[in-house]
């Protein structure tokens, strides 16, 4: 039989978040930044390195909010599970108003609310915790345009009057743009770029982190030139050598294809090392 093989879904990846701060971690599907959300809550244990936390608690919002809330449970029950024995149905109406929900829907079940507001129930339900930090993975790529924004400016108001501290998970950088405070670009499981939003989305200077921003919508027409994105992410468990990223990259050479960049000056770029970017 074919000989077992080890899939690097996340590969030397580290970073902090700020108390109060957004950072966003963002890439293609296949790149870790999911995996790094699990492994932070505790849904999957690392098999190198440590996750430090200084905080008292920590929550989590999922993807898919049709999949993530018990579909035989009323909302008060599914709010409230968290810590069940601390919390008066009071207390249950309180947050569902939070979120912008009715003190009387706490009665009714998920399947009679929309994907919106079923997110808006997900976020009560984290919420009830009382985190001081949230890991949010891609709270909103399963929701209508529409809908998104209004979680987004849900989340934001939400960030200001809690003090709350965010590490939001997204694929879409038209959204990231509207929350982060920083950004941290992810290629197959490694961080390749590390910026504050406004440098990421100003001056990006990883090759990859360029093509990624130059697939959302020039909705100014400022003809600028833009890099499509070309190829496909890369089989995890048979990467390219050198830089991942390679067999995608425009300005590739010999180094790139044989060594593997490092983290340097918050990008992993041997061409922006260099100065050839």
């Amino acid at each position: 039989h074919e000989p077992r093989r080890i899939l690097r879904a996340v590969d030397r990846v580290s970073f902090e978040v700020s108390a109060g701060e957004t950072l966003a971690l963002v890439g293609e599907s296949g790149s870790g930044k999911s995996t790094v959300a699990r492994l932070i809550v505790g849904l999957h244990r690392p098999t190198e390195g440590r996750i430090e936390f200084g905080g008292r608690r920590m929550q989590m919002i999922f993807q898919d909010p049709y999949a993530s809330l018990n579909p035989r449970w009323r909302v008060r029950d599914i709010v409230a599970e968290p810590i069940r024995a601390l919390h008066t149905a009071r207390e249950v109406e309180d947050l569902l108003v939070q979120v912008g929900l009715a003190r009387d829907d706490g009665e009714k079940y998920p399947h009679e609310f929309s994907g919106g507001q079923r997110q808006r129930i997900s976020i009560a339900r984290a919420l009830a915790g009382e985190p001081d930090f949230l890991v949010c993975d891609e709270p909103t790529s399963a929701l209508d345009v529409s809908v998104q924004a209004q979680i987004l400016n849900l989340m934001t108001d939400l960030q200001s009057r809690l003090g709350l501290t965010y590490l939001f998970i997204s694929h879409n950088l038209a959204v990231v743009s509207q929350v982060a405070d920083r950004v941290g670009v992810m290629y197959c499981g490694r961080i390749v770029e590390l910026a504050t939003a406004t440098q990421l989305f100003s001056r990006p200077r990883h090759p990859y982190t360029r093509m990624l921003l130059d697939a959302v919508p020039d909705l100014a027409m400022s003809g600028k030139p833009r890099t499509p994105v070309a190829g496909e992410v890369p089989n995890p468990l048979a990467p390219p050598p050198g830089c991942t990223f390679h067999p995608r990259c425009p300005h590739a050479n010999e180094r790139c294809r044989r060594e593997v960049p490092q983290l340097l000056d918050d990008v992993a770029c041997h061409g922006v090392a260099e100065g050839r970017i």
